[in-house]
C-alpha cells in the first residue's frame, strides 16, 4: 500500500514539473486563425506563426475557421462514369431492393409476398440446380486433400476425381489460393481450345485464350484496347445489352447504333450496317468494331450462316474488328436452328488470322450451366498481331489473374464429361432438363405475351429472354411526363409497385419507346400471373388500366 501512494506521489510531481506546451488561448484562434502559445510562467507569450522561432517551449500551429469541404464531388469525379449507365441494376432494382426490405420489417405491408427479379439473367438464384460434375471437379480442386481419402472414392465419380487431379497437379501450389498465367492456368486454357475445335471442326490456340471473370471483363479489356479517344467509335446492336454502352461510355469512346429488324424477327440487316458505318464515318467518328450478340441479348434472334457470312465479310472488306458475343451458345430453342461461332463460319469461308480480327466471349454465367457468381469466362483472340496481343496481355497482367475457380469451371463447361465417361448419363440428364425447360418456359411465355390485350411478342430462338411489345396511349405518356419518368421507366414502376415484379425499362437497352421485363428462366407462373391480372382486372390492370392502349413500350421476360 505504501509503494502504490509513493508511486501516485512520484507520478504527480513529474507532471507538475513537466512544461505546459499544450496549453492554448483561443482569443487568437477565434481573431485570426492563429494560435497563441501559453509559455512557462515568466516568460511573454509568443504567437505562431508557422514559423519556428527556436525556442525549446514553442508550440506553432495554423489552423483554417473556414469550413471544411469535400474534395470528392460529382463535379469533380471522372466524366465518363457520370454517363455511364447499366440499367439492368437502376433505379427500378433499387426501388425493388429497398421494397424487399420493407418486406422484411412489416410483412403484409405491400400488395405482394415477394419480390420477382426478372431483371438480369440469374438462374440458381430461381432455383435452377448446378451441373453435379462441374461441382464435384471444382470442389476437389478447392479442397485438395479430399482426393487422399479413401471415402472420396464413395462420394465422388471417378472422373470428377482423374479430372481433379489433372487440374491441381499442374496449379502452382497445388492450390485455388495461388495465382496464376494473367491469361489463366494453361491446362485450362488447353481445355477450352479442345471445345473450341470440338464444337467447330477447326483448331483453336490456348495462346489466343484469355481467361477472365466472366465475359464482360473481356469487353472492357477489348474497349481499353480500341478506344483512345470520343472520336472512336463501335457499332453496337439496338436493343443490346447495355454493358457495351457502359463499357463504351466508360472507356471514352462513342457507340455508333445499328438497329435490329423487329419486323423479321429481330433481324441483323446488312444495308443497315453499311448505312450506319457511312454516317459514323461521314461525321468524323473513327469506327473501330462490331459487336454482334448472337443469340440475341435481349431479343433472342439466332442468325443463319449466311447472315454470319455477310458480317464476316462485311468485317474483312470494312477493317473491323468482330466482337462476338456468343455467351448464350448452348440456349438455342427453335427447330432448324444452329449455333455457328463467328470464327467457325470465317474458317468455311477460307478465312485466316490474316483476314479478319475475330474476338469471341463465352461465359459460365448462361448456357445449361447459369454459375453466374462463380464469374468464369473468357475470350479468344484470333487475328490481332503478336505485338498488339502483346499489349493486350499487359493489361490482363495489371489485373494479375482472373479468379482460379472460375477459371477451372470454364474449362469444365467447354470440356465437359464424354459418352463413356462415369458421369456422362448424369451429366446429359441435367444439361438436357434444363434446357428443355427454358425451351418450354419461352414457349410458354410468348403465347401468354401475345393473348394479352396490346401487347405482342416475337418467338425467343434462342438465349434466355423475351421481348414484347406493349402499346400505350396518349394519357400514358401524359402520366409519365408528369412525373418526370420516360413512359417505360413509368410503367415498370408501377408494375413494381402493384405486383413485386421487377423489370428493366427498355431504354435501357437502348430501344426507343420500349421497355424489357428482361431475365433468366424465370417463373412460368409468373407469366400466368400476369395474364390472370389482366383477366381479372387485379391491381396490375387496375393501376393501369386507364392507360393501356396505344404508344410504344417494350418489356421482356424469360
Amino acid at each position: 500500500m505504501n509503494r502504490a501512494g509513493a508511486l501516485r506521489r512520484a507520478a504527480r510531481a513529474a507532471a507538475a514539473a513537466r512544461p505546459r506546451h499544450a496549453e492554448f488561448a483561443t482569443e487568437g484562434a477565434a481573431a485570426g486563425g492563429q494560435i497563441v502559445q501559453q509559455p512557462p510562467s515568466g516568460a511573454p507569450p509568443v504567437e505562431g506563426n508557422g514559423q519556428d522561432q527556436g525556442g525549446p517551449n514553442q508550440l506553432h500551429r495554423r489552423f483554417s475557421t473556414l469550413p471544411w469541404t469535400n474534395p470528392v464531388t460529382l463535379q469533380s469525379i471522372n466524366p465518363k462514369i457520370l454517363k455511364t449507365e447499366y440499367a439492368v441494376r437502376g433505379e427500378i432494382v433499387t426501388r425493388a431492393q429497398n421494397l424487399q426490405q420493407e418486406l422484411i420489417v412489416k410483412p403484409g405491408s405491400l400488395p405482394f409476398e415477394e419480390i420477382v427479379y426478372c431483371n438480369i439473367g440469374n438462374p440458381q438464384a430461381l432455383s435452377q440446380p448446378p451441373i453435379t460434375f462441374f461441382r464435384e471437379v471444382v470442389a476437389l480442386c478447392d479442397h485438395p486433400n479430399l482426393l487422399d481419402k479413401s471415402e472420396t472414392h464413395a462420394l465422388f465419380s471417378s472422373d470428377a476425381i482423374l479430372r481433379a487431379f489433372r487440374i491441381i497437379d499442374n496449379i502452382p501450389g497445388r492450390t485455388t489460393g495461388a495465382y496464376s498465367h494473367s491469361q489463366g492456368i494453361k491446362v485450362c486454357r488447353d481445355d477450352i481450345a479442345a471445345g473450341i475445335a470440338a464444337r467447330d471442326g477447326y483448331p483453336a490456340n490456348p495462346e489466343d485464350i484469355f481467361i477472365t471473370d466472366g465475359a464482360s471483363p473481356g469487353v472492357h479489356m477489348m474497349m481499353q484496347l480500341l478506344i483512345s479517344s470520343e472520336k472512336d467509335g463501335i457499332l453496337c446492336p439496338i436493343p443490346q445489352y447495355p454493358l457495351y454502352s457502359a463499357s463504351i461510355a466508360l472507356h471514352g469512346g462513342t457507340l455508333v447504333p445499328y438497329y435490329l429488324n423487329e419486323s423479321s424477327g429481330w433481324g441483323l440487316e446488312l444495308n443497315e450496317l453499311k448505312q450506319q458505318l457511312q454516317a459514323a464515318r461521314s461525321g468524323g467518328t473513327n469506327v473501330r468494331a462490331l459487336v454482334v450478340i448472337n443469340p440475341g441479348n435481349p431479343t433472342g434472334q439466332v442468325l443463319s450462316e449466311e447472315n454470319q457470312r455477310e458480317i464476316v465479310q462485311f468485317c474483312k472488306e470494312e477493317g473491323l474488328v468482330l466482337l462476338a458475343d456468343e455467351v448464350y451458345q448452348e440456349n438455342i430453342y427453335a427447330e432448324g436452328k444452329k449455333f455457328n461461332s463467328f470464327k467457325k463460319v470465317a474458317r468455311s469461308m477460307g478465312l485466316e488470322d490474316k483476314d479478319v480480327n475475330i474476338v469471341s466471349f463465352q461465359s459460365v454465367s448462361k448456357g445449361y450451366y447459369g454459375e453466374c457468381g462463380r464469374r468464369g469466362g473468357y475470350m479468344e483472340v484470333t487475328g490481332l498481331p503478336k505485338d498488339v496481343k502483346d499489349q493486350l496481355y499487359k493489361v490482363a497482367s495489371v489485373n494479375l489473374c482472373s479468379n482460379v475457380s472460375g477459371q477451372i469451371l470454364m474449362s469444365l463447361v467447354m470440356n465437359p464429361p464424354k459418352p463413356g465417361d462415369e458421369s456422362y448419363e448424369q451429366f446429359a440428364e441435367e444439361r438436357d432438363s434444363i434446357l428443355s425447360s427454358l425451351a418450354r418456359r419461352a414457349k410458354v411465355l410468348t403465347e401468354a405475351m401475345n393473348k394479352l390485350e396490346g401487347v405482342s411478342c416475337n418467338a425467343a430462338e434462342g438465349a434466355m429472354y423475351v421481348f414484347p411489345r406493349l402499346d400505350l396511349p396518349e394519357r400514358a405518356l401524359k402520366a409519365a411526363g408528369a412525373v418526370g419518368m420516360l413512359a417505360d421507366v413509368f410503367y415498370a414502376r408501377r408494375l413494381l409497385d402493384a405486383t413485386g415484379i421487377v423489370m428493366v425499362p427498355g431504354s435501357g437497352f437502348g430501344q426507343v419507346w420500349h421497355t424489357i421485363l428482361g431475365s433468366s428462366y424465370l417463373k412460368a407462373n409468373v407469366a400466368i400471373f400476369l395474364l390472370r391480372s389482366h383477366r381479372r382486372s387485379l391491381i396490375f390492370v387496375v393501376a393501369l388500366a386507364s392507360l393501356l392502349h396505344s404508344c410504344r413500350v417494350r418489356l421482356t421476360y424469360a
